[in-house]
């Protein structure tokens, strides 16, 4: 048989994963029952209700678990079955609420995510890819993780540095010994104003004297960087 005449073999991508479909609306896992049938390349163990999931995992050990997240109750089914059966995926279906929905999601143990304007072809992409180990969401998803992480971040770092720009301003000129008045003239404020900031970085930091503040803006996150850095 000449070069041309050879027929490229195909290789066996095995058997589908299997997956269990969990939702208290007996038409949505239904409907999505018979949608991953037609398409083929995942296999549908079971379509339960939330309350009998558990006992469908233990039943089948799925490779996922598709989980109806678009009511608490979701939620709760995903962070029992993530608790009972941390190696099965859980890909969460129907997701709403905006950020704080999502986050809430990826709390509970899901690996992947699909809202509600998902097609099956993205839910069957994104199960494919929670068993590779991969994240997959839509980029509207993807954006609304990126905003809420970076508003996480940034409430961390306020509750770190509790002082204001300007406390951290006066604070910074009680460490170099400067009196009241001295700090008002160099801030171009009101002695009565830097007495407010005063009375309130002694509050904050829960020290009684000025001495102290010292010893704890050098404690502080941001002392502790400019220290470490070069």
């Amino acid at each position: 048989m000449s070069t041309c005449d050879q027929v490229m073999i195909e290789p066996d991508p095995g058997p589908a994963p299997q997956v269990v479909i969990a939702s208290d609306v007996l038409l949505y896992r239904e409907g999505l029952a018979a949608s991953l049938a037609g398409d083929g390349r995942l296999e549908v163990a079971a379509a339960v209700s939330g309350a009998d999931a558990l006992a469908a995992a233990a039943r089948f050990a799925p490779g996922a678990v598709l989980v109806d997240a678009s009511a608490e109750a979701g939620l709760a089914v995903a962070r029992a079955l993530h608790a009972a059966f941390p190696s099965v995926r859980l890909i969460g279906f129907g997701i709403s609420g905006g950020a704080a929905g999502v986050i809430a999601c990826a709390e509970a143990g899901l690996a992947a995510f699909v809202d509600r304007d998902g097609t099956v072809d993205g839910l069957v992409a994104a199960v494919l890819g929670a068993l590779r180990g991969e994240l997959a969401c839509s980029p509207r998803i993807a954006a609304m993780m990126c905003d809420r992480l970076a508003s996480l971040a940034g409430a961390r770092q306020e509750a770190a540095e509790p002082l204001t720009r300007r406390e951290r301003d006066v604070a910074a000129l009680i460490a170099e010994g400067l009196s009241n008045k001295e700090i008002a003239i160099d801030l171009r404020i009101g002695p009565a104003t830097v007495k407010n900031h005063v009375h309130n970085i002694l509050d904050k930091l829960n020290v009684r004297r000025r001495a102290a503040i010292v010893a704890r803006l050098r404690e502080s996150p941001s002392a502790r960087m400019a220290r470490a850095a070069p």
